[in-house]
């Protein structure tokens, strides 16, 4: 039987004419004995990538092939976990392995690719970025690159949507920018966009207005866009004389950590994280117990190497507060101690760590450089006795001020921090 027919048969719908388009391009590109290539599927919401995501995880096996199931956040990984019914993985996770006696910052290199046989696949691929990061001195998706082709018989398929924004830093989605692959790592790319929406989701007026909206980026319209409500059960119009009541009915039926207000700056989201917590949760304690923060930057000190949450906390894991230790003022900044658990790792036990509590309400993402330096200078003092600067800047890479966590509340999160989640009620 054809490839292009097992996937068919897994599909759960039928397909459309362009989803048969792409079982017959990826038949072609599994059936190839050339190694060095890529398949970039893009589409728009609702035009069916997850399912067909699913049913090609299931025929995988029936060709002797394995499969990987990739993203680059751990909320985005567990979104493709449940449509799948499989396990999946953040990219960090999966191709940076610890190094020994390393610094908390450098304390990754690029693993060896163990699987055989394989096809990588990548949700989310438009997070994906092309800039240079500390530990490695490539880039995310160099790295990526030459993790899944240093092994025989390995494919990688990048999967996402290109009016997504892109990476921070970059105007264009490199990794589902074929020209860009073919031509940055030499590999010969397939390529296939979706843009049409079945049917089952015709009725959904979120993907009614995501649509209309990206044909005006499509076309370059600079307008206001007007959303489509009525006749639709999924979209409401809030006003702000409701949103209190809105978000308390929200909270009530779905559960907080199933709620999101997105916004467009930081300066909104202290807002509304500000008026959550006063209006609606009522709280009055700087941190409480029961409040969801999220990490603003990369922290690799406080998980243990057991820990399967991916080695380090990452910019953008949302937690739920356990339990306010103590809070406290060092070095001309202030911190709290918390006990916290990662909501995207459920597994996970509670972990105790310092929050740096300065980060919470500023309108920058995280700690200005400016700041940064001057802690780091302030800290480094405690330190000045060893004379040897190896083992003094060991001895600082230790200290648990120094490696604080940057939080902010993550009742509600700019735009940049919520892709590549879902959630079943967002304002």
């Amino acid at each position: 039987m054809y490839i292009r027919d097992l996937i068919g048969q897994n599909f759960g719908n039928i397909p459309t004419s362009q989803q048969r388009e792409v079982f017959v391009m990826l038949e072609k590109f599994l059936s190839s004995v050339t190694e060095d290539e890529c398949f970039i599927l893009k589409g728009y919401a609702g035009t069916g990538k997850t399912t067909l995501i699913s049913a090609l995880v299931k025929v995988l096996p029936k060709m002797k092939l394995k499969s990987v199931l990739l993203a680059p956040t751990g909320r985005a990984a567990k979104v493709i976990s449940n449509y799948s019914g499989r396990k999946a993985f953040t990219i960090h996770k999966k191709i940076y392995r610890k190094k020994v006696a390393a610094s908390p910052e450098m304390n990754f290199v690029l693993g060896d690719n163990i699987m055989e046989n394989t096809l990588f696949i990548v949700d989310e691929a438009s997070m994906i970025s092309d800039q240079v990061h500390d530990y490695s001195r490539q880039s995310l998706l160099q790295d990526l690159i030459s993790y899944v082709y240093n092994s025989k018989n390995c494919k990688l398929m990048l999967v996402g949507d290109t009016a997504q924004l892109p990476p921070v830093g970059s105007a264009i989605s490199p990794a589902l920018n074929e020209q860009f692959v073919s031509d940055q790592f030499r590999l010969k790319v397939f390529t296939y966009e979706l843009t049409d929406v079945v049917r089952q989701e015709k009725e959904s007026g979120v993907l009614f207005n995501a649509t209309q909206l990206r044909e005006l980026v499509r076309k370059g319209e600079e307008v206001f866009p007007k959303f489509k409500i009525r006749g639709y059960k999924d979209i409401f119009r809030m006003t702000g004389e409701r949103l209190v009541e809105g978000l308390n009915y929200a909270y009530d039926k779905y559960g907080m950590e199933n709620t999101i207000v997105i916004c467009r700056s930081n300066k909104n989201a202290n807002a509304y994280n500000q008026n959550i917590r006063n209006r609606i949760l009522f709280r009055e304690e700087e941190l409480s117990g029961g409040d969801h923060i999220m990490v603003v930057r990369n922290n690799y000190f406080w998980l243990k190497p057991e820990d399967n949450s991916g080695d380090f906390i990452a910019n953008g894991d949302i937690a739920r507060i356990r339990k306010v230790r103590r809070i406290e003022e060092q070095y001309g900044f202030r911190f709290a101690e918390l006990v916290i658990e990662l909501l995207d790792y459920p597994d996970e036990e509670p972990l105790s760590c310092k929050v740096k509590l300065d980060t919470l309400y500023s309108e920058t993402p995280s700690l200005s450089n400016a700041d940064n330096k001057r802690f780091y200078e302030a800290v480094l003092q405690d330190y000045m006795h060893i004379e040897n600067k190896k083992f003094r800047m060991e001895e600082l890479k230790k200290d648990p001020y120094y490696n604080a966590l940057q939080i902010k509340f993550a009742f509600a999160v700019t735009c940049h921090k919520a892709q590549g989640g879902q959630w079943p009620a967002v304002f």
